[in-house]
């Protein structure tokens, strides 16, 4: 696979060598041309020293041809920005990072699903750890192809009950959170605008799941 990384933070370098041991394919895009210099000389990965936000670095980095991308700058609004470059190009997996939780709820609106706030999922992970409760033990629940995902609700299906919306065969709804509220499925509530709907089903289903629920142009 093709991964465009974008932002020589912490999160971002460590990104980047996790996934060239795993032997995928990394472009790595740094501003700062010292910091890019010497991650050129210590990386095996392509390095471009260039403002990420722009559109003919990322062409430069060939963005048409990958597979993913990852914006993880130190700037909230840089990352969505290049979250919002990198979909004009139809790249497959856009993950965008933000500090902010406001960012976070912007990026959500505009049709980004992989929207990630490492302090919410650190404190989060520490608050259950306190409770005697295992969260990261989830991920071994995963076996296969199985796949939890998350998705908002747009404005289209606000005020349709949740059995009345149609899923890939295999997929199944687990519940929904309004706020800080979670109902189960077995509830079937009225589902809202912003509504956050948690489901689970395979990975060739995941991208028909996203449609089903991507908002229309100009929402």
């Amino acid at each position: 696979m093709r991964i465009i990384i974008v932002g020589a933070t912490p999160i971002g370098l460590d990104l980047a060598q996790v996934l060239i041991k795993k032997g995928y394919e990394v472009i790595f895009i740094v501003r700062d041309e010292k910091i890019a210099e010497k991650l050129s000389e210590s990386l095996d990965c392509t390095v471009i020293n260039a403002e990420g936000t722009r559109p003919d670095t990322l062409e430069k980095a060939e963005v048409d041809r990958a597979d993913a991308i990852v914006a993880c700058t130190d700037h909230d609004q840089d990352n969505i920005l290049i979250g919002v470059v990198a979909k004009g190009y139809k790249v497959p997996e856009i993950i965008i990072m933000t500090e902010d939780i406001q960012f976070m709820t912007v990026a959500r609106k505009l049709g980004f699903h992989h929207v990630l706030n490492p302090p919410q999922t650190t404190s989060a992970i520490v608050y259950h750890t306190l409770r005697g409760i295992d969260t990261i033990e989830l991920s071994t629940m995963m076996r296969g192809d199985v796949r939890f995902v998350s998705v908002y609700v747009p404005p289209k299906l606000d005020g349709v009950k949740l059995s009345e919306i149609p899923l890939p065969e295999g997929s199944a709804f687990i519940g929904l959170y309004r706020n800080d509220h979670f109902s189960v499925h077995t509830v079937n509530p009225e589902i809202k605008d912003g509504d956050e709907i948690l489901i689970v089903t395979r990975l060739e289903d995941v991208k028909d799941i996203y449609d089903r629920f991507r908002a229309e142009e100009g929402s």
